[in-house]
This record gives C-alpha cells, structure tokens and sequence, in this order.
C-alpha cells in the first residue's frame, strides 16, 4: 500500500476513467487510486471493475445510486482512514484537474495539513471556461469570504491533498453539504480547527469529454451553505487556535 490515496468520484465517466488512471500513475507511481462510483448508467462501473482487476493499485467503491459528490467524498474518506492511509487527494476525474500536480501537491502535504490546488492564487489559471461561468467561481470566492473570513482564493475548488489527521479531526457524519458547497465546508472545517492550510496553483481546464454535474440546485446550496457555516462557527471570522496536531503546532513544540 502506498502512502497516498487519490480519491474521484463517478458519475457516466467512461470515456476517462482509464485515461485519468493512465496519467495519475505516469505522474506518480507512489499513490494509490480509489474511484466511488455511483451506480453510472453508461458502464463506468463494469469498466472500474475491470480496471481494479488489472491493476492493484486501483480500487472501487461502488454505491447504490446517485447520492452526490459530498457523500461519495465522504465515503472515500472513511475508506481511506479505515486502511491508514497518511495523505489523502480529491481530484475530478475529467482532467480538469491536472493528475501531472499531484507530486507537487504531496510534497507541500509534507509541511502543511491541507493543499488547496487554486485556479486564482497569483493570477487567474482556467481554460476554456466562458466568462459568466468564471465570474460565478470568483464571485463566489469574494462571496465565501466576505462571509466566514475563509481567506483563501479558490474555496469551490476540488483539487486537495489532506493530511490523515485533518479528516480524522473532522466529524465527516456531520458534513451535510453535497454539491460544490462540500468544498466550502471542509475547508472551512479545518480552517477553523486550526490546521495550517497552503493554496498551490493549479491550471485548470474545462473537462475534455463528458457532461459537467453542475446546476442551479448546486449554487442554490453554496449560497445557503456559506451562512450556515457562520452561523454555525458562532459568527466569527477566524480561526481557533492553532489545532495541536497540526503541521505548524509539531513544529513549535520541536
């Protein structure tokens, strides 16, 4: 077993699950590959099936229907966690998310709790994107923190690397968001838990085959999302004090 989980969840991703497969393992050989596939109408499943018989280093969940990217996250996390792995990734599985990253973004896991993989730190970095969809994503970036004060530049994004610690930290079962809101809120989980938590920039580039899962129903859940987590950190705007275990904590007490 590897050190390193890469969790991507499925929903009719045929056409990419070999390819992403393919590109994670020519970028890093040391990660392990969990897909979470929610019973796909188009064969995804069979083809994962097949993928975990080929290779031991790719395994499946396989779910009973379409239950959301929130809780096939949280279904990866608990898997993870119950077979110890230390390092623990998100990543779509339309290559809109670069797997060419993912050593990079392990490295910095070395001295951080949380890397967020950011399409805006130091500039704007998305491709094939039209302008109403990106003044959506940074509008909801200024939006989140104005809010609850989470001062990173991309809180929807869902390019990650968690220490084990940060998801053990987390009550996972109480995590009650599922679309793109999911990412606010665990950010923001261990944002306020006290783990330190670095942004690295990503490019990012529109799926290259396949429907995107986004709709209203999705943003409709972000903006109310976003007042519940302020409500629920007691209207403060920052974080608690530094989590004991956190990478920066270890170093302090060195």
């Amino acid at each position: 077993m590897n050190p390193a989980l890469v969790i991507i969840p499925t929903y009719n991703e045929r056409e990419n699950v070999n390819a992403i497969q393919a590109a994670l393992f020519a970028a890093c050989d040391d990660v392990d590959l969990l897909f979470v596939d929610d019973n796909s109408p188009d064969g995804t499943g069979a083809l994962l099936d097949d993928l975990v018989a080929r290779e031991p280093r790719v395994h499946v969940i396989h779910r009973q229907g379409k239950e959301g990217l929130g809780r096939a996250y949280v279904a990866g996390f608990k898997w993870a966690l119950a077979r110890h792995y230390g390092f623990v990734f998100e990543m779509d599985a339309d290559f809109s998310h670069d797997p060419a990253e993912v050593p990079a973004m392990l490295n910095l896991a070395q001295s951080a709790d949380l890397v967020l993989g950011s399409r805006y730190v130091n500039g704007v970095r998305v491709v094939n994107w039209p302008l109403g969809r990106l003044l959506l994503s940074r509008g909801a970036g200024v939006y989140v923190q104005a809010i609850t004060g989470l001062p990173f530049t991309d809180p929807t994004g869902g390019f990650k690397c968690f220490r084990r610690r940060v998801l053990e930290a987390i009550e996972l079962d109480r995590i009650r968001s599922n679309g793109y809101s999911f990412q606010i809120e665990m950010t923001h989980a261990a944002w306020r838990a006290g783990f330190k938590i670095v942004e690295h920039p990503i490019i990012f580039e529109e799926r290259r085959s396949g429907a995107s899962k986004m709709s209203s129903a999705i943003v409709r859940e972000a903006l109310w999302m976003v007042w519940k987590l302020w409500f629920k950190a007691g209207l403060r705007r920052t974080p608690k004090a530094r989590h004991p275990h956190s990478v920066a904590s270890e170093r302090a007490d060195a």
